[in-house]
């Protein structure tokens, strides 16, 4: 019966209590990269690249492998071994000629020759060591050092193959030795069968239950076997290929006298040459080049080779890459071994990241196969835009708040503290309730005081018609104003959509010609040239969208930074010039006029600083009563939440001004109409 064998393995970090990985600022990330034209894809990968604030990413993590990598490098060599001989040989022949010189019973012509054979020892170490194999040692010590240099050799050629057998022999009895070849030649046995195909699992499970001693990794099938033997042996190749010719040609000899039989060094050449058979991909003919100071024996040198594999394995991985590549690709324990586990746990959260944005509704693949945002993805996006833009808004973030009674609104459910000016209702339970506590903690005082008084909010029960209107023309893009426009458009897309569902928004792009836009279109347009600002058209559909609304109040938002260069003909056709020709002007106020007919409320936010378009925005504000707003870029989305949230109430001037004119007048400005 083959002896059963349990695999545990250590755990590998991270708290197994902590809460799932918040993709929060990886989705903010990668949303803004795909308003910049990236693909989800890419923009998923650069962000594991980068990693977060608090977030080790991949490109840290390669940093730190190639670091290794040149450390190992600079701080090693490979002529351990061959110095260890040195030293024993040097020691061996000194205690000789110390016992030569005070053996006085010694016949003088016998110490004369045994000293002329030490003194003509060939200069190679190799060489010396094959000379004195049939020499006859006078001293014990010398002897013993002797002996110690096949014993070194045939523990580090072991060792090559199998990690650890340098120190597990350090005491070998012949018996030991024995057993050492015995494995050798089964294990070399069950390799040409399974060469031949003519292996089955009993062969294996035979061969470990009398060997599997000499196996800490604990192989559970012939190719795990084959795998871990072929990988320190190429290691141990590579190890040869890298030293020089001369060491290469001292090892070859030296390597004859291990354990003072060529039997070892026959099964280990049977054994490499049955593992270069069966596994050919391995990296049997590289080399490395080692210039440290700090001297390897062939054991622990084949272990460096083996970690630089490892090594430029984890590189390969990390880099992320490769076709198909995938965070699942990235070998945990590996990585562990090499940096330590806090780089593997860093790995491991980043491999999460990538799960829980793959699997939670974040990212899918459309018909094509690529990778686009999912509609959840942009509403906690939008979502993530809004909080930015409320800690832009002072006063009351994000609600619409109108001071209305009675039929002109209806309650909220919320209640807030009573200001001079409301005309809300009185929230009696709370506001008596407030006048208890106050005067519980005064020891008295009067029944109702003016800062106990809560009113109950209301909001409008009107609908709006909302046309957000973009330029998309190729300026917006040359001047990094297309990621802030589609942050702008989602954020108020968000807005609409969670908080005022009654609302009908329109998103509108206008370059050459306009077209209307679902929100996933928008931000992931792509910056293209298009010569022509087509306002006309994007009024046009604006309109069209105010009369199938007619019982909702029409709010008219235009975001450009140039002034109308093309127009739509009668036949559909475009028509483009530049400057603005007036024909295209008289276009574009006829259907601005149409818009203030239909009763829509107008602002125009102006980006850029061109006078001449100031003029221009101005003139057209002014005509249909409407409003300029001239925001710096990273403020353009609370300028036009902020009008929306006005243009609700009954005086939305006085509104927005009075909530956000500190803030307006400290980043743009307004220009009434």
């Amino acid at each position: 019966m083959p002896r059963s064998r349990t695999r545990f393995r250590r755990y590998d970090g991270g708290d197994p209590l902590a809460p799932p990985v918040d993709i929060a600022e990886a989705l903010d990330a990668i949303g803004e990269r795909v308003m910049e034209g990236s693909s989800p894809e890419r923009a998923m990968g650069e962000f594991l690249r980068r990693g977060g604030r608090n977030q080790t990413g991949l490109d840290d993590l390669a940093r730190r492998v190639s670091e290794r990598r040149r450390e190992l490098l600079h701080r090693h060599n490979l002529d351990g071994t061959l110095k260890q001989v040195k030293e024993l040989l040097d020691r061996a022949v000194l205690e000789e000629r110390k016992q030569l010189a005070r053996d006085v019973r010694m016949d003088d012509d016998d110490r004369a020759f045994a000293e002329m054979r030490l003194d003509n020892l060939p200069a190679s170490t190799s060489a010396a060591v094959t000379e004195l194999g049939d020499y006859q040692w006078q001293s014990a010590e010398a002897r013993a050092d002797y002996e110690k240099i096949k014993d070194l050799l045939g523990r580090e050629m072991l060792d090559q193959r199998f990690a650890g057998m340098k120190q597990a022999l350090e005491k070998a009895t012949d018996e030991d030795r024995a057993a050492i070849n015995e494995m050798l030649t089964d294990l070399n046995a069950l390799l040409e069968k399974h060469r031949l195909g003519e292996d089955t699992q009993q062969d294996f499970d035979d061969f470990m239950q009398k060997h599997g001693d000499f196996f800490p990794e604990n192989p559970q099938n012939v190719d795990e076997l084959i795998d871990t033997l072929a990988q320190r042996s190429a290691a141990a190749q590579r190890m040869l290929n890298s030293m020089t010719a001369e060491q290469r040609e001292e090892l070859m000899q030296l390597s004859a006298q291990a354990f003072g039989t060529p039997q070892l060094m026959d099964a280990l050449s049977q054994l490499d040459s049955n593992l270069q058979a069966l596994r050919p991909g391995e990296n049997w003919g590289g080399s490395e080049r080692f210039d440290g100071d700090e001297s390897l024996g062939l054991g622990d040198g084949t272990g460096v080779l083996q970690d630089l594999a490892d090594l430029d394995e984890l590189s390969d991985q990390l880099s992320q890459s490769y076709r198909g590549a995938r965070m699942d690709d990235i070998d945990l324990d590996r990585l562990g071994r090499q940096l330590g586990e806090e780089a593997a746990v860093s790995a491991r959260t980043l491999r999460e990241l990538e799960k829980t944005l793959r699997e939670s509704g974040t990212l899918r693949r459309d018909s094509t196969g690529k990778l686009k945002l999912t509609p959840k993805a942009m509403r906690q996006l939008g979502k993530a835009l809004l909080r930015d833009i409320a800690t832009r808004m002072s006063g009351r973030q994000g609600q619409r708040e109108l001071h209305q009674a009675g039929a002109a609104g209806e309650s909220s459910g919320a209640t807030r503290s009573w200001e001079f000016g409301d005309t809300e209702p009185w929230d009696i339970p709370r506001t008596v309730l407030n006048g208890v506590r106050r005067r519980v903690g005064e020891g008295g005082g009067r029944l109702i005081a003016v800062e106990d008084i809560e009113v109950a909010e209301t909001e409008a029960r009107t609908q709006a018609a909302v046309a957000l209107l973009v330029d998309t023309s190729f300026s917006m893009a040359l001047d990094d104003r297309w990621v802030p426009m589609k942050r702008t458009a989602l954020a108020l897309h968000t807005l609409i959509r969670s908080r005022f569902r009654g609302d009908h928004l329109q998103l509108i792009g206008f370059g050459q010609h306009a077209e209307v836009m679902d929100i996933e279109q928008l931000t992931a347009l792509d910056a293209v040239w298009d010569k022509g600002t087509n306002l006309h058209h994007a009024l046009l559909l604006a309109n069209r969208h105010f009369r199938k609304h007619p019982n909702a109040q029409p709010v008219l938002l235009i975001v450009t930074d140039g002034e109308p260069t093309s127009h739509l003909e009668a036949d559909g056709s475009v028509s483009f010039s530049y400057p603005p020709h007036p024909r295209t002007i008289e276009h574009t106020l006829r259907e601005l006029d149409n818009s203030m007919r239909l009763g829509a409320q107008t602002t125009f936010f102006r980006l850029g600083a061109d006078p001449g378009l100031a003029r221009f925005v101005d003139s057209m504000a002014r005509r249909v009563s409407g409003r300029v707003v001239a925001p710096e870029l990273d403020d353009l989305g609370a300028a036009v939440v902020g009008s929306y949230l006005g243009t609700r109430g009954s005086s939305p001037m006085d509104d927005i001004a009075g909530e956000y004119g500190d803030w307006f007048g400290g980043r743009g400005f307004w220009v009434g109409g």
